[in-house]
């Protein structure tokens, strides 16, 4: 009878496995993950190249695990067991009660590798250069991590690699302000990102470095836009037993109004642009509701009669941020080099900009690459 049973039993595993693969080989196919924001693999195409190299079985792999049968329950599924059975840790992602904390030593490499090329930068423009290094919310909770997991500070990173930039270079502190303000709702409970009110809260020491007085909070009214964002940390991981995020847009109801907005594309093509989409509130990647999709560059018109024009450098820890700037700019230009395809000269001529603000995550400031199109 036992071996009856052990002969049904594998009957049956070959069965499920048998008809999953001609469900994922054969069935519809989605060309995107919502759940983890990314593109799912295409069917390879066989050619004899790729069967003798072993490229053919990789893509193969990739693509049958990718469209598995219910494949997205079956991660979260993984993903609950792996809470509750192990140390709370789900693909580099701990999990710490209320908050998703990135816990992938991995991802955080020296930041020491992007000073030479904002160094130089700062060397041949002949304006003002100031710098923020966002820190993570693992860098600000970093107490919440488990002991053996709390060997990296990100607060020292961010120290040395202010020390490694010119000393004619602003460097503005955003942790410290950041870690004293660490009980409030600064940073998204499934991202690595801050909140609008975590960058507001920077905003009010940036806006005073670069001169000008911060618009107090009292000034703005908020609109709750979602109460359902879910953020890289979540793609990642997959957790739902982490409430999903409020994400706000700030309106300075009395203050200066955007004139225009528009984006340009490496193309050259010019398209209209928001500070805030509330299109993208549907979309897979709900975070580009600020500023929209983003392109190479973004130009910004206000009603601020100063002709003061500001250039910004920066990544997506800016997107929230570059709103409250627009009180005090007639012009704001943005760039996001990593999108640059030519030389940043090409698009914008930094002699017309008499301050330029870099703004990025200090987990992105490991790539020098994403700088060198200031440079070329």
């Amino acid at each position: 009878m036992t071996k009856l049973t052990s002969k049904i039993t594998a009957v049956l595993i070959l069965v499920f496995i048998g008809v999953c693969m001609v469900f994922g080989m054969f069935g519809n196919k989605k060309l995107r993950s919502s759940d983890e924001n990314r593109e799912l693999s295409k069917r390879p195409a066989l050619s004899r190249s790729s069967l003798i190299d072993g490229e053919f079985a990789e893509m193969l792999g990739s693509y049958t695990a990718d469209h598995f049968p219910l494949r997205t329950n079956w991660l979260k599924l993984n993903s609950k067991l792996l809470e509750e059975t192990g140390e709370g840790i789900v693909n580099g992602v701990y999990v710490a009660d209320d908050i998703l904390l990135d816990a992938d030593t991995s991802r955080r490499a020296s930041s020491g590798s992007c000073v030479a090329e904002i160094n130089r930068f700062a060397r041949d423009y002949g304006g003002a250069v100031y710098v923020v290094a966002v820190p993570t919310s693992s860098g600000v909770y970093r107490e919440r991590l488990p002991e053996h997991l709390d060997v990296y500070r990100e607060s020292q990173q961010i120290s040395d690699f202010y020390d490694r930039l010119n000393k004619d270079i602003k460097r503005i502190d955003a942790y410290n302000i950041l870690k004293m303000l660490n009980d409030n709702y600064i940073y998204y409970r499934s991202d690595t990102k801050w909140t609008s009110y975590g960058a507001y809260c920077v905003y009010r020491t940036v806006i005073q470095k670069l001169g000008f007085l911060p618009t107090t909070f009292d000034k703005y009214s908020i609109r709750h836009v979602t109460s359902d964002f879910r953020g890289n940390l979540y793609n990642r991981s997959l957790c739902t037993s982490v409430k999903p995020d409020i994400m706000d847009f700030y309106y300075c109801n009395e203050g200066a109004e955007v004139v225009s907005c528009t984006g340009i594309y490496n193309s050259g093509k010019i398209v209209d642009k928001r500070i805030y989409d509330d299109q993208q509130l549907d979309s897979d990647y709900v975070y580009s509701a600020y500023l929209g999709e983003e392109v190479p560059l973004l130009k910004i018109k206000t009603s601020v009669n100063n002709e003061r024009k500001l250039l910004v450098i920066k990544d997506s820890y800016a997107d929230c941020f570059i709103p409250f700037l627009t009180q005090h700019y007639s012009e704001i230009d943005v760039i996001t080099p990593e999108l640059l395809e030519g030389s940043a000269s090409s698009f914008v001529d930094f002699g017309d900009y008499e301050q330029t603000l870099f703004l990025f995550g200090i987990e992105n400031l490991s790539d020098s690459s994403i700088f060198a199109a200031l440079n070329r």
